[in-house]
């Protein structure tokens, strides 16, 4: 029995309601950091089953929501992404946010359009981590092929960066933060916890973003910072 938490209502910056929902899991499945794909299936009827008793919970009164599924957009059934548009659409949610891996960033402006023909605007949250492209491909593995935050910024409207990790300084976190603002509408900072690959934290890196980034980005209100991997209340 599933008894993750899989739907919240995000307060303050950017209210929005948001849905963890369950696919066929991440397609790249190699980054060196994460283990989030784990929450995935093969069986698919199932996976449509606890997707709609988790969009069942959606009520519209923000007029956004946020699904994500440790992958992709694309990671999603055709039935699960009916059943959203049909959510938003009865309940009168315009604006419509979900994550992508840069592997399928061809597909984007197939999903646009599915949502778009029905008045629902779709923004795109990329995970890059880093814009430091040998630390992010040599050590992280992410598969992105770009160093150029403006060639990631012509798919991805948003973009997710991981701090708190051996090697980064507060004046490389900073450069990044500083990056993502430059070129995409908002920026969500998670903070590395500890899991099951051989990435660890590195506890001094984290204090330093907590003593001297996190003060200066707090209020910023295009910057989201999760502490902790289930601050927007989902996930486990």
């Amino acid at each position: 029995m599933d008894t993750m938490p899989r739907y919240s209502v995000i307060e303050g910056k950017n209210p929005r309601e948001i849905c963890l929902l369950r696919g066929r899991g991440c397609q790249w499945r190699r980054c060196a950091f994460c283990d989030y794909h784990l929450d995935f299936s093969l069986d698919q009827e199932a996976n449509d089953q606890l997707n709609q008793q988790v969009l069942a919970q959606v009520d519209g009164h923000l007029g956004r929501l946020e699904v994500i599924n440790s992958g992709s957009f694309c990671d999603l059934s055709t039935k699960t992404h009916q059943e959203i548009r049909r959510i938003c659409q009865e309940r009168k949610i315009g604006q419509l946010h979900f994550e992508c891996h840069w592997m399928h960033r061809h597909e984007i402006e197939a999903i646009r359009h599915f949502y778009g023909d029905r008045g629902i605007e779709v923004t795109i949250k990329m995970g890059v981590e880093t814009f430091d492209y040998a630390y992010r491909e040599q050590i992280l593995r992410k598969g992105i092929d770009t160093a150029s935050p403006a060639e990631i910024a012509c798919y991805a409207d948003e973009v997710c960066l991981l701090f708190g990790l051996q090697g980064q300084t507060v004046e490389s976190m900073e450069r990044d933060i500083q990056t993502a603002l430059a070129y995409f509408r908002r920026v969500c900072v998670n903070i590395m916890v500890e899991n099951s690959t051989p990435i660890k934290p590195d506890p001094t890196v984290i204090r330093g973003f907590v003593e001297q980034l996190y003060p200066k980005y707090r209020d910023e209100q295009r910057v989201d910072i999760l502490l902790n991997n289930t601050d927007f209340g989902v996930g486990a």
